[in-house]
């Protein structure tokens, strides 16, 4: 029986998201800001996956730019979240755009029953209080097809470079007034207490997507989409740059 350790730990984790889904997409790193990086999205789905009209299941969605991206690429989409208020934007933003996309309320571990052939998830792992569980669920949705991880080096995990250039950044920002990514800060106890809440290294994710039994895993850093969000940064933030990115596929 699960315990209620965790049980709790995921109720304050979907109450954290739901608060953030009205703000969430405001940020320049949870959502594309320009046609530009929708289209760097785009190019690096139809890389990285297979062709359309795979199933893919979206796991962790939140308000669904990667959806949506699938979406309009002739994927058939699932969208799968803890956090129904972020559902419900993701759910008002398909509907704008005239694409069909089903969206389901559920765990990262506790999938919709379904046959995939991609299973994609981006910026999820890291707070799941177990994250192999989750990759051995996911590989049991979909045990022929993909997986496609979409992650960033942040956090204590980053090198002493990166973090430096992470701190200036959110100097810059603070110092233009612009508010922070989130509604509050993530609970330091959650995070304290979850196996990647300080940030997801590629070593540690593709240890434990080989854990989970997802055979063949590759990994690239995501230089187009890097390079599309950087372009709308004023000076000098364009020359710290962007948080890097990085894919971990397997199957």
């Amino acid at each position: 029986m699960e315990s209620t350790l965790i049980t709790d730990a995921l109720a304050r984790i979907g109450a954290f998201w739901d608060a953030d889904a009205a703000t969430y997409d405001q940020a320049t790193g949870h959502h594309p800001q320009t046609a530009i990086e929708w289209a760097a999205w785009r190019a690096a789905l139809i890389r990285l996956l297979l062709p359309p009209p795979a199933r893919i299941l979206d796991v962790g969605a939140g308000t669904g730019f990667l959806s949506l991206a699938a979406a309009q690429l002739g994927y058939t989409v699932t969208a799968v979240d803890l956090s129904p208020a972020m559902l419900q934007r993701l759910t008002s933003k398909a509907t704008a755009a005239g694409l069909l996309i089903t969206a389901v309320v559920a765990r990262a571990d506790e999938l919709p029953a379904g046959a995939w052939e991609a299973v994609i998830s981006r910026h999820l792992l890291w707070t799941l209080p177990d994250p192999l569980a989750a990759l051995r669920c996911w590989r049991t949705a979909s045990p022929e097809g993909r997986l496609l991880l979409l992650e960033s080096l942040w956090g204590a995990v980053a090198d002493p470079i990166e973090r430096g250039r992470s701190q200036a950044r959110d100097w810059l920002r603070r110092l233009r007034g612009i508010a922070h990514d989130h509604h509050a800060p993530y609970d330091d106890a959650i995070r304290s207490a979850l196996p990647l809440g300080q940030g997801t290294t590629p070593e540690r994710l593709i240890d434990l997507v080989g854990q989970a039994g997802w055979p063949a895993s590759r990994i690239e850093r995501l230089t187009d989409i890097e390079w599309a969000m950087q372009r709308q940064l004023p000076l000098p933030d364009r020359l710290l740059g962007v948080t890097p990115r990085f894919a971990v596929t397997a199957g």
